[in-house]
């Protein structure tokens, strides 16, 4: 089975899930509370913290034209300009290396979606253990190239994009000589409808790439990540935000930092209970086990009385014969005497 290492972590099958926490722009412009979405990320139990590296100018241009509109009807960003809203949701590029420096310090695992050459120039002057390729950026073939080329792994986002986009991009970073692959279901809406996750495709990604799966999930709470644990996604991510009240461009879909440390101790839960293909009782069922029903003399009998409901019964614990059993012996005799309490074996009758 494929593992790929990011910074001190194993990212695997057989390892908990791994939870990247999105930052975004939830840092609502403010530095303190960008570092304060690091602390609380740290202290959820999350291995991982991600930012989003652009500047509007890298990422757009300053244009105003219906072509450069999110369309009026979406439910967060509608009738917003490109350029001005990725001028508000951008992190700037001179905050890196503070909040870089208190991942660290923290013990987080900390890297960033690159959305041009200069994005990548700047994180991998911070040392960068990672990139991820936004869904919107999969198209960019030389721009996966050039992560891939760093040697370090990618994680790639897929909404949008179709099987061969996939591929084309999956093959570009191998032909790149980079085999550290992590490939991301996702849906590219904001929030998105559970019932677009489309979970099921999954272990398709795993199995069709021959790459670790994951899920980028935009939807409301935890319950989607958690069920694609059960599907073989082996990374979680989810934007985080320090209050929803507070506003912000992602903040209405993010998690708040007692719902992320939820997230994580449940995906954990999730990735516990997959254990085996195997059916049969498991070593923690021993006790309990001793409890199930079998054949049991239930009041004293001599030596020849005959076996009948009044003085053989299935009950708990076992020891005895099968409950199955007991139509079998009723009517026969027993060869010895015996006390109530005594499990019924075959030598008795």
């Amino acid at each position: 089975m494929r593992e790929v290492t990011i910074g001190r972590h194993t990212v695997g099958p057989h390892h908990r899930p791994f939870v990247i926490a999105e930052m975004s722009g939830n840092h609502n412009g403010d530095l303190d509370r960008a570092l304060a979405i690091v602390d609380e990320v740290a202290a959820s139990g999350a291995q991982a913290l991600k930012l989003q590296t652009y500047r509007a100018d890298t990422i757009t241009i300053d244009v105003d034209t219906p072509a450069f509109r999110i369309s009026d009807d979406h439910s967060l960003w509608g009738g917003q300009n490109l350029y001005s809203l990725y001028e508000k949701a951008h992190t700037p590029w001179e905050w890196h290396a503070p909040i870089f420096e208190r991942a660290a310090a923290l013990g987080l695992t900390v890297f960033s979606s690159p959305f041009d050459p200069t994005a990548i120039e700047l994180l991998e002057s911070l040392d960068a253990p990672a990139y991820k390729i936004a869904s919107a950026e999969i198209v960019d073939l030389p721009l996966i190239e050039l992560a891939a080329r760093t040697g370090k792994p990618l994680v790639i986002s897929t909404g949008m994009a179709n099987v061969a986009e996939i591929h084309a991009a999956v093959d570009t970073a191998r032909r790149a000589g980079n085999d550290q692959l992590i490939v991301l279901g996702c849906t590219a809406s904001y929030p998105a409808d559970p019932a677009d996750s489309n979970l099921r495709g999954i272990p398709l990604i795993r199995d069709t790439f021959d790459v670790v799966a994951g899920l980028s999930d935009h939807t409301m709470g935890i319950g989607v990540p958690v069920a694609a644990v059960a599907l073989g996604a082996c990374v979680i991510e989810k934007h985080v935000t320090l209050k929803r009240a507070d506003g912000g461009v992602d903040s209405e879909f993010s998690l708040e930092p007692a719902e992320l440390a939820a997230l994580v101790t449940e995906t954990e839960r999730a990735w516990q209970a997959l254990g085996t293909t195997r059916i049969g009782p498991k070593d923690s069922e021993r006790e309990v086990s001793r409890l199930r029903r079998s054949l049991w003399v239930v009041e004293d009998v001599a030596e020849g009385d005959e076996v009948t409901a009044a003085n053989v019964r299935s009950i708990r614990p076992s020891g005895g014969l099968a409950p199955a059993e007991l139509s079998t012996v009723m009517g026969r005799r027993f060869r010895t005497a015996a006390q109530k309490g005594t499990p019924l074996t075959w030598d008795l009758v």
